[in-house]
């Protein structure tokens, strides 16, 4: 193991410095946006010289689609991003590759099963999507690593260099625990190699459905570092944010070497994704490398709602909510960067799951965030856009319980949740209905 991890660092600085043809110009890649990459002027970003506007879904699951044969659903996924097309969306958020695992609540299968070992059949997945988004004029965020244990993640790199199994919270419940061993990613050497080997890999390979090199397709609107990095628990050290920070910054610079042309975005949930501190979230995103900022919005998650308790709780989640978003509005404005709310969701009435319970909460609560961000972006704010989690479409959960198990429909839920607990499905008419008139407000600030 550790000369193939050897092999496979000589492997990432040959290929960085091969390809590097010109040092990059953080914030500004792609120009300014005239040439079909989305870049970032003026605090906003633009493409063909206009502003553009984030209209965006996660779907995390979409490269799976696009995989050939039993993995895959390549029917599905044309229905899903005309669907999403139709009502306004230009955007998904999805994951680019994962770590296979035998964690409980891990995707099966996954595209590594070790450093330098891909599978084929779903790089070729990732590829068939960005060729069908390319057709209809939509982009792309591609995470390329997650915090969290459901894609194999950091962890398992982690449980791959050091020959240990690795941490399973969702059986032991120690989160705290977990969430430090993750940011022990950070400052493992040999954990870094693979993951910059896989980086290399992906951002200098050639689509085998359209032959056009990833470098050069302005379909990626951004390669994001991860999902949800932290620099540890609530508990975190200022040596652990120390190296959380060194972490984003030279990693967002070695892959704008390797491709100065598209945007880097760290995938953070904010401030409380920072262990709370503000002064980390700004000092991290100030990076020159980091053209845009991200923030997420779970009020469930972070105790400011019960879904089964709506009506008390209610206002304080909208207060808080309100409240977080504009801590990191005035961020991004200090910071002279565009912010994406890239997730936001809330559960179906009761906490159900059941496709056929009721949207009402959650249409009030999108309806809110909507009105938020399209206020700000009316104002001249660094809006970026947004990308609600998520669209589940014509999944369905397959099991009485809710679970996910290898082979059943693939949704936005992974498989750490229950099937149906933020997903918007085809059927959920009146949220569909509420997304596709914000994207037209949203689409006619773009100038």
């Amino acid at each position: 193991m550790k000369k193939s991890i050897i092999l496979l660092a000589g492997a990432v600085l040959l290929a960085a410095a091969a390809l590097a043809s010109a040092q990059a110009v953080p914030g500004r890649a792609g120009g300014a946006g005239h040439d079909g990459f989305v870049s970032v002027k003026d605090s906003h970003f633009v493409q063909h010289g206009k502003t553009y506007y984030v209209v965006g879904a996660n779907a995390w699951y979409a490269a799976y689609l696009g995989a050939d044969g039993a993995v895959g659903d390549r029917a599905r996924l044309e229905r899903e991003l005309d669907s999403l097309k139709a009502i306004g969306v230009n955007n998904l958020r999805v994951l680019a590759v994962s770590e296979a695992s035998e964690l409980k609540h891990a995707i099966r299968p996954a595209t590594s099963a070790g450093p330098g070992q891909h599978d084929e059949t779903l790089l070729a997945g990732l590829d068939y999507l960005l060729a069908a988004l390319a057709r209809r004029d939509m982009t792309v965020v591609l995470y390329l690593n997650n915090f969290w244990q459901w894609s194999g993640g950091m962890t398992q790199y982690l449980a791959w260099v050091e020959g240990k199994a690795p941490l399973d919270p969702d059986v032991s419940n120690d989160w705290a625990g977990y969430m430090t061993k993750a940011a022990s990613f950070y400052r493992n050497a040999r954990a870094q190699a693979a993951y910059r080997a896989t980086i290399a890999k992906l951002v200098t390979r050639v689509n085998t459905v359209n032959g056009v090199r990833y470098l050069d397709d302005p379909v990626i609107l951004s390669w994001q570092l991860a999902n949800e990095p932290r620099p540890g628990n609530l508990q975190t050290t200022d040596r652990q944010k120390r190296i959380y920070r060194k972490w984003i910054d030279a990693t967002a610079r070695f892959i704008h070497q390797i491709d100065p042309r598209h945007m880097v975005s760290s995938g953070s949930e904010g401030v409380i994704g920072s262990g709370g501190d503000a002064r980390l979230y700004a000092r991290a995103h100030a990076s020159p490398y980091v053209d845009y900022l991200t923030c997420h919005l779970w009020p469930k998650t972070w105790g400011w709602f019960d879904p089964k308790q709506a009506s008390q709780s209610w206002d304080k989640a909208l207060r808080m909510s309100r409240s977080y978003l504009d801590t990191h509005i005035a961020i991004a404005r200090r910071l002279r960067k565009p912010l994406v709310l890239e997730e936001f969701g809330m559960e179906r009435d009761d906490g159900a799951f059941g496709i056929d319970a009721g949207t009402a909460v959650r249409d009030r609560f999108y309806g809110e965030v909507f009105a938020l961000i399209e206020g700000h972006a009316q104002r001249g704010d660094p809006i970026g856009g947004y990308n609600f989690w998520g669209w589940g479409g014509l999944g369905r959960a397959a099991n009485s319980d809710f679970w996910w198990l290898p082979g059943d429909p693939l949704t936005a839920d992974p498989p750490q949740e229950q099937q149906g607990l933020y997903s918007v499905f085809d059927s959920d008419v009146s949220t569909v209905a509420l997304i596709a008139a914000s994207a037209r407000r949203m689409h006619a600030l773009e100038q």
